[in-house]
């Protein structure tokens, strides 16, 4: 039996090869899933940001723009928040607010993908 090789025996360690060269694969599939994630929350992020920047621009009797910038900012943590912009414009009594949020790479408060995020948020202005 020593100079015979048992069937069972030629697959030893098949297994644990097999895992090893799927490795890459799984991380890099991890990685992309992530970003994913980081990306739709992003977008998320835009439009609860311009929904409550227009409504507080909305609501302000005064310093609507300034209003309506702070408003839009306050939601957002600092790591979205460093690459924020809040835009708001009132015409014919309905109120417009456009926020673009750059999309954190892998990690928020690091390094950004060059790709825009818009939100976009309309409401008609609160008579007084």
């Amino acid at each position: 039996m020593s100079g015979r090789v048992l069937a069972r025996d030629r697959d030893r360690g098949q297994v644990t090869i097999e895992f090893l060269g799927m490795t890459p694969t799984i991380i890099v599939t991890l990685v992309v899933l992530w970003q994913l994630v980081l990306v739709g929350y992003t977008y998320t992020l835009a439009g609860n940001a311009a929904d409550e920047a227009v409504r507080a621009a909305t609501a302000a009797e005064y310093d609507r723009g300034g209003k309506c910038r702070e408003a839009g900012l306050s939601k957002l943590s600092d790591a979205w928040r460093a690459g924020a912009r809040v835009e708001c414009a009132t015409e014919d009594g309905y109120v417009t607010s456009d926020v673009t949020l750059d999309v954190p790479l892998l990690f928020p408060g690091t390094v950004s993908v060059p790709i825009p995020v818009r939100g976009h948020a309309g409401a008609v202005e609160e008579a007084n």
